[in-house]
């Protein structure tokens, strides 16, 4: 079931999309117009990249590298989880400290695991706030498992985000009544 004014957003993005592009753009402009935007954005694609494999703290603008040098000769996801769990403990201080937005980098092997970042979709949604995540194309199954089918599904286009946006934005700040009852909420 999905709902445009639903709090939580997947981009669903394919292989030839880049949603890392798009998320940083979102998320410069609105913390140009005033909002308080926190998350983790990555830089880097994959983890055979993984020279290249790092993040930004949208919320400070810090990079972070999350990729561990495990030799010339290593196969395999180079992704340091160490590195990712501390980028997700300082996202998860920035939700504490009042955002209006949480943005999660990606809904990859680690979330659909249970693991990596996908503790601070139910941290910010526990404080009320929107979160938009980054879902290839091909995990949308185990995403719509994880999220209980509770969310919404975004095309990977700024138009359909800045959608999403304006729509939950002007719902929090009250200018859809309040008693307007969204998809999501009559199922939760």
């Amino acid at each position: 079931m999905f709902d445009s004014q639903c709090d939580l957003a997947a981009l669903v993005y394919g292989q030839d999309q880049d949603p890392d592009e798009l998320l940083r753009a979102f998320a410069s402009d609105l913390k140009a117009r005033g909002y308080r935007v926190a998350g983790l954005v990555q830089t880097g694609h994959h983890c055979i990249d993984a020279p290249r494999l790092s993040a930004v703290l949208v919320h400070s603008g810090e990079e972070l590298q999350l990729f561990q040098d495990l030799g010339a000769h290593a196969t395999g996801c180079r992704l340091d989880v160490g590195q990712l769990l501390d980028a997700g403990a300082r996202v998860a201080s920035a939700i504490d400290q009042g955002a209006d937005l949480v943005i999660v980098n990606r809904f990859g092997r680690q979330e659909c695991e249970g693991k990596g970042l996908s503790f601070l979709v139910e941290r910010a949604l526990s404080a009320e706030i929107p979160v938009v995540i980054a879902v290839p194309s091909h995990r949308l199954a185990d995403w719509i498992s994880f999220a209980d089918g509770m969310s919404v599904k975004l095309r990977c286009d700024r138009k359909t985000l800045d959608a999403w946006w304006n729509a939950v934005s002007l719902r929090n700040a009250g200018l859809i009544r309040r008693d307007h009852r969204t998809v999501c909420e009559v199922f939760k």
